[in-house]
């Protein structure tokens, strides 16, 4: 029923970005910058030298991301005289670090056709692969894979590209006030101040109208302001929270690294589950939902592309968001968005939307039945739709916290009745599966089918990633 092929993707620690580095105060930035000035241009040169031959050769723009890092710290100079360029350069590499993102772990992957399939033999499939990726302080991104699914169904990798880079976020785009004001009514945050911030508002704002607009209910009132911290930085995590990136296209995909970006996610981007969505009309977006994780609280988020070059990034609304775990459907089911998700840490839900963004309504859909899954049970990426229904792989907990996978069959016209669901594992972690970041787990965030099969990729113990293949129809054959 299952075959596990010998494709293993594991953390590479010389996959490093550059990523700002700015652990000081005003103070000691100043500091910084006086004794890098106080340096003759021999002794700038020689260093800067130095420099670049040690890191240049590891990005694609080495000197572009450190004079950015330059511009960001060039306020905290005590003159307006503009250094040197080779000083500038300087100064930005104090105020520059490596982050080696995948030095813990590259797991939890979900699977997707590529929107490119020129050139693919016939009856192969290209595939992208998301996986999550950890690296130092546990800070978790999405990284990406390529491969081809063959007419045998062998699968073949490309490799990994050496450089990898992430873009800015354009943060100050356009955002809904009344999107804002349902979500701090939602988050119980709702108050005089918020509601006074709003009123100068427009219908549609960028994060410099809430700048502005907290400035103005400041200068009426620094009383109201002052009791209302914790409101006005959730409002601006809120506006940071819907943003976008766009990759040069000349990129390879394995470079492409969505980073945190806003303060919602300060420590991580978590289990992105991507889906191939198709709209009535036929039109093709690719959405992932995922968890993003400030190290306060969760917040579940929806991604959107048409390439994988281009990315927004949205917060989602509604009673029914309140736990990790969404999956889209791949289509709207009666007119509706559809979900699965958990509301209560323990059972797997349906939930229904007229809105991608905003989940208020959702059904109980599976309870923990068996041994190996009594502790909860969830899913592992969205429905896939084949023949006899919708084809959801499982997960489940059980003792000793071990993880397995399973699968249950959703009726195609009605997918709260559930048809079939095998009573045992589909996949357990095994003797070399089972150590790991987090011991005795298996765990995939999207499969995908192709040819009578499902490709599963999948997390070993929370360190690497394996690829499985499964034979749908004998599947099938031994669900209840």
């Amino acid at each position: 029923m299952l075959h596990r092929t010998k494709i293993k993707i594991s953390p590479d620690r010389s996959r490093v970005i550059i990523r700002p580095f700015f652990p000081y105060h005003k103070k000691e930035n100043t500091k910084v910058i006086a004794r890098v000035m106080s340096l003759t241009e021999k002794e700038v040169t020689q260093e800067l030298h130095n420099v670049l031959r040690h890191f240049s050769d590891r990005h694609f723009d080495t000197e572009a991301i450190i004079l950015s890092h330059y511009r960001e710290i060039e306020q905290y100079m005590l003159t307006d005289i503009k250094p040197s360029k080779e000083r500038q350069l300087l100064i930005g590499a104090y105020f520059t670090s490596e982050f080696s993102l995948e030095s813990a772990a590259l797991f939890n992957p979900s699977i997707v056709p590529h929107p490119d399939q020129d050139h693919v033999p016939s009856g192969s499939l290209r595939f992208i692969m998301s996986l999550r990726a950890i690296g130092e302080g546990h800070i978790s991104s999405v990284t990406f894979r390529d491969g081809i699914i063959h007419k045998d169904n062998s699968i073949t990798m490309e490799k990994a590209c050496q450089f990898v880079t992430t873009p800015e976020p354009l943060i100050d785009t356009e955002h809904s006030k009344k999107r804002l004001k349902d979500k701090l009514l939602e988050m119980e945050i709702e108050n005089k101040f918020t509601e006074k911030v709003s009123s100068y508002l427009p219908k549609m704002y960028t994060a410099s109208d809430l700048k502005k607009a907290v400035r103005k209910v400041y200068e009426e009132d620094p009383r109201l302001t002052r009791k209302n911290n914790q409101a006005r930085d959730t409002m601006k995590m809120l506006v940071q929270s819907d943003y976008q990136i766009e990759f040069y296209d000349d990129l390879p995909l394995s470079a492409r690294v969505i980073f945190p970006n806003s303060p919602s996610e300060r420590k991580g981007i978590e289990d992105a589950r991507f889906v191939l969505f198709t709209s009535e009309a036929g039109e093709k977006t690719y959405y992932a939902m995922y968890t993003a994780w400030s190290g306060q609280q969760t917040l579940p988020q929806l991604l959107e592309t048409k390439d994988f070059l281009h990315f927004k990034m949205f917060t989602l609304h509604g009673d029914s968001i309140n736990d990790k775990g969404m999956a889209l459907f791949p289509e709207k089911i009666d007119g509706k968005y559809a979900s699965l998700a958990r509301q209560d840490g323990e059972n797997m839900y349906l939930i229904y939307s007229d809105d991608i963004r905003f989940w208020r309504e959702h059904i109980p859909l599976l309870k923990p039945s068996y041994p190996w899954e009594m502790v909860k049970v969830g899913n592992c990426g969205s429905p896939i739709l084949i023949d006899d229904g919708w084809l959801v792989i499982t997960h489940g907990v059980g003792p000793m916290r071990r993880y397995c996978l399973g699968a249950v069959l959703l009726d195609k016209k009605d997918p709260t009745k559930v048809i079939g669901r095998l009573k045992h594992p589909l996949l357990e972690p095994n003797e070399n599966e089972r150590e790991g970041y987090v011991p005795n787990v298996v765990y995939s965030c999207g499969c995908m089918a192709f040819n009578g099969k499902i490709i599963l990729p999948y997390a070993m113990s929370d360190y690497a990633s394996r690829i499985a293949i499964v034979d749908i129809n004998k599947m099938l054959s031994k669900m209840q």
